[in-house]
């Protein structure tokens, strides 16, 4: 079974939002990487790129399959993961630990529109 955690946002395309203060650490979770499988290539916004909730905003690729990224949440790119440039496969190590973008949030509230680590887990199944 995936690592799900709790007090992390989730969306239904397997995306996670971990919040601390205005910012959110945007990646994809446990349970995507494992259907993606070999990470090797991350393709990222640049820093100040506005990303909406629900939009796509780069894509994750592995020797299996291309998988396009989606915003949980809407705001500001204020940093990128540069180490996936170098290490995709990061992301197979621990996704929860190596995020994909940083975003200043500019609507706090599209939070609720998110998913619990229960409600995750169980769309998981």
């Amino acid at each position: 079974m995936a690592k799900v955690i709790e007090g992390l946002y989730y969306a239904e395309s397997h995306e996670y939002v971990r919040v601390e203060g205005e910012f959110g650490y945007i990646g994809i979770t446990d349970f995507a990487q494992e259907q993606l499988g070999n990470v090797v290539y991350v393709d990222m916004p640049e820093v100040d790129d506005e990303v909406e909730a629900g939009e796509e905003f780069g894509a994750v690729e592995s020797v299996k399959a291309a998988s396009d990224l989606f915003s949980p949440v809407s705001g500001t790119v204020v940093e990128v993961n540069e180490a996936l440039e170098d290490e995709p496969e990061l992301i197979n190590k621990d996704a929860f630990e190596n995020w994909i973008i940083k975003v200043k949030l500019s609507a706090p509230e599209e939070l609720d529109d998110l998913l619990d680590a229960q409600a995750y887990t169980k769309i998981c199944k």
